[in-house]
């Protein structure tokens, strides 16, 4: 379609080169590209449109290289370009700068004006490969790296990289036997009343039963199992776990559980919260849904109908991280949120940080005037504790209050044998 040579003409190439490049004693260098938001262009416009794009995303490469250079197209919107004798890292990265450039300048397709930059990743013989394979596997982890920081620019491969990319392989291929073997566990860290001391619940938070021992926590799996398409059935298990725990607790206690933007925005998220309340026979109102204001980015009108659907089943609905997000004050006003919980980050500093309390007291002054709840997270001091509820805040939880445990002990802190409830 693009006229460019296809991957096995380029490694054929590739092969050449690196063969003369070691006779000659002369760095040869992979460019490992890939269009941004290609697919989202294909999807809205048609393949139409995508086609047209690429043709003309390869003929600006073409003009953008060295006649002596070779561009390949591989597959869906990744490009290839071989440089012999290039000299250095640094002038490979000269040409990278200016192939990203040519694709920065907006294309115009049927009247469509599209705005497409890209992503790359450089590897360079002999210092990361003497092998076709290898170099072009090193350039593609460098490309991986690049988009993950952001995309947009370029990325030179080093071993730092390829020892995370080995790391982040090992971490799938674990997560993925993690879900045949259910080794997955919840602790639950106590939330009290700061009126009474009482404990008004527990946050469910998620953890990975390492085969080798440690537990994982969710931010370094989460993320990664929502990029494989996994958050579905662990945060199915997630909540199914947190509601049948919570029954053999006192009846007045909820039990909260964080819910990803790709959760909440799944057709069948209801109507599976639904079904496992059945299945548990926890009341709705003892279940909290924890939602980020980044998780309404995505897609709000469909994110919001989730929450009003949840609501009308009785499950309570809290906005996680409060602040640190991007919610609007007419947007808030419509979330069918019943607590605000404020992010950490704005109490540990509290009451020593006059920018801190000035942010606390306004988050809890909106809250009043929208009547909703505040649980304040990260709690870890005496200080930060008697600020809050001076301030009127309605509840606490960190780790001054209690730290996150295994089931057994959070009902055993219930029943007071473990440590005495903050008065």
């Amino acid at each position: 379609m693009t006229g460019l040579p296809n991957r096995a003409l380029l490694l054929d190439r590739l092969t050449q080169t690196l063969a003369r490049a070691e006779r000659e004693q002369q760095p040869s260098a992979v460019l490992f590209l890939d269009l941004d938001r290609f697919k989202a262009i294909n999807d809205s416009l048609g393949h139409a449109v995508g086609d047209e794009l690429l043709r003309q995303a390869a003929e600006r490469l073409r003009t953008a290289i060295r006649k002596e250079d070779t561009v390949a197209r591989i597959g869906g919107d990744e490009f290839v370009i071989l440089m012999a004798e290039i000299g250095d890292a640094e002038n490979a990265a000269g040409i990278a700068s200016k192939v990203l450039a040519a694709l920065r300048v907006p294309f115009v397709i049927e009247e469509h004006e599209l705005s497409v930059s890209a992503s790359c990743g450089i590897a360079i013989s002999p210092a990361d490969g003497t092998e076709a394979p290898v170099l072009l596997q090193r350039a593609d982890t460098a490309l991986y790296q690049c988009k993950a920081d952001g995309g947009g620019g370029y990325r030179l491969f080093d071993r730092d990289i390829d020892r995370r990319a080995h790391a982040r392989l090992q971490l799938e291929q674990g997560l993925r036997r993690a879900i045949e073997l259910g080794e997955f566990l919840l602790h639950y860290q106590a939330q009290i009343d700061l009126a009474s001391g009482t404990v008004t619940g527990a946050e469910a938070l998620v953890r990975w039963q390492h085969p080798e021992g440690r537990l994982v926590p969710p931010g370094e799996f989460i993320p990664l199992a929502e990029n494989m398409g996994y958050i579905g059935a662990i945060g199915e298990w997630v909540l199914r776990e947190a509601c049948t725990e919570a029954l053999r607790w006192p009846p007045a206690l909820r039990v909260s559980v964080n819910v990803s933007a790709r959760q909440l925005t799944q057709l069948d998220f209801t109507a599976t919260a639904r079904e496992i309340l059945e299945e548990t026979g926890l009341p709705p109102g003892r279940l909290e849904i924890e939602i980020t204001e980044s998780a309404l980015m995505s897609d709000p009108a469909r994110a919001i109908a989730t929450l009003e659907e949840m609501q009308e089943l009785g499950i309570q609905i809290a906005m996680d991280d409060f602040g640190t997000g991007y919610s609007s004050l007419g947007q808030l006003k419509r979330l069918p949120l019943q607590r605000l919980k404020i992010d950490k980050s704005f109490v540990q500093d509290v009451p020593e940080d006059p920018n801190e309390v000035v942010i606390v007291e306004a988050i809890l002054g909106l809250a009043r005037q929208l009547k909703r709840s505040v649980v304040a997270e990260g709690v870890e001091t005496e200080s930060q504790l008697a600020f809050l509820r001076e301030r009127g805040c309605d509840e606490a939880q960190g780790y001054l209050i209690a730290k996150p445990v295994p089931a057994a002990e959070f009902r055993a802190l219930l029943s007071g044998s473990t440590m005495p409830l903050l008065k």
